[in-house]
C-alpha cells in the first residue's frame, strides 16, 4: 500500500511538471509565432504611442527571421539561418518593431516611411518621398504632460495611410536632411515625434528586412508615467483606459 501511494504521489508531481513545461512551450510558441507584447519606454512615437503604452506586435506579419525569438541575449538561440521565411513585404506607414542595426540586442519601434528604392528627404519639416511632398495638415495642438502645447499635424502617405505627427521645434537639425536612397532589402524608419526621435535620419540608418520583428497592431494597456502594471495600487489614478484596445494605423 505504501509503495502504491508513493507511486501515485510521484505521478502527480510528474504531471504537474509536464503541465508547466507544456504551458511554457505554448507561451513561447505564441510569443514567437503569433503575438509578442512590448512596452513603450520613450516618446519618440508620440502622439501615436506614449510612454507607458503596452502593445501587441504580430510576429507573422512579415514572416520570421533569426531575430524572431523573444527575450534572448544577442546572438544566443537565434534561428540558424539568414533572411526571412514565410516573409511578406511590410507596407508604407506600418508601425514596426525591429532590431537596431549594429546593436541587435536593442528593440526599436518606428513608422516605416521608405521602401526599397525610395528617395527620402526632409525639407523644412516636410517629408518628401521621391521628390513629392507628403501632404501635411495642421490639427489641434497636442497637450503635453506638463500642459504645454505642441504643434500637431496629420500626415498622409501615398498609399493613404494617415497618422498624426508632432513638431516640437520648427528649426530642428532633422527638419532638413540630405536625400536618402533606400537600398534593396532595407527600409527607412521615422518616429512620429519628428524632433525627438533617433531613427533612419540619424544613427539607426537603413533597417535590413531581416531585422524586422513584427507589426504593432494594438495598445492593450496603458499606465501613466511608464509605471509597472503590477503596481495595482496606482491603477485608480494612473491608468489610461481611453487608450486600451486602440488599433494602430
Amino acid at each position: 500500500m505504501v509503495d502504491r501511494a508513493e507511486t501515485k504521489e510521484s505521478g502527480g508531481f510528474g504531471e504537474t511538471i509536464k503541465v508547466i513545461v507544456q504551458a511554457l512551450l505554448l507561451a513561447l510558441v505564441i510569443r514567437t509565432v503569433l503575438f509578442q507584447p512590448f512596452s513603450i519606454p520613450s516618446g519618440s512615437m508620440m502622439p501615436t504611442l506614449v510612454v507607458g503604452d503596452y502593445i501587441f506586435v504580430s510576429k507573422w506579419s512579415y514572416g520570421f527571421s533569426r531575430y524572431s525569438l523573444p527575450s534572448l541575449p544577442p546572438y544566443v538561440g537565434y534561428l540558424p539561418f539568414e533572411g526571412r521565411v514565410f516573409g511578406s513585404e511590410p507596407e508604407r506607414g506600418d508601425v514596426v518593431v525591429f532590431r537596431k542595426p549594429h546593436e541587435e540586442e536593442v528593440d526599436y519601434i518606428k513608422r516605416l516611411v521608405g521602401l526599397p528604392g525610395d528617395r527620402v528627404q526632409m525639407r523644412d519639416g516636410i517629408l518628401f518621398i521621391n521628390d513629392v511632398a507628403v501632404p501635411r495638415v495642421a490639427t489641434e495642438d497636442f497637450i503635453a504632460e506638463d500642459g504645454s502645447r505642441v504643434p500637431q499635424y496629420r500626415e498622409t502617405l501615398p498609399n493613404g495611410v494617415s497618422y498624426l505627427t508632432l513638431d516640437l521645434n520648427p528649426n530642428s537639425s532633422t527638419d532638413n536632411t540630405r536625400e536618402f536612397v533606400v537600398p534593396p532589402g532595407h527600409y527607412f524608419m521615422m518616429g512620429d515625434n519628428r524632433d525627438n526621435s533617433a531613427d533612419s535620419r540619424l544613427d539607426v540608418g537603413y533597417v535590413p528586412a531581416e531585422n524586422l520583428i513584427g507589426k504593432a497592431q494594438t495598445i492593450f494597456f496603458s499606465i501613466d508615467g511608464g509605471e509597472s502594471p503590477l503596481k495595482l495600487w496606482l491603477w485608480p489614478t494612473e491608468l489610461r483606459p481611453s487608450r486600451f484596445f486602440t488599433w494602430l494605423s
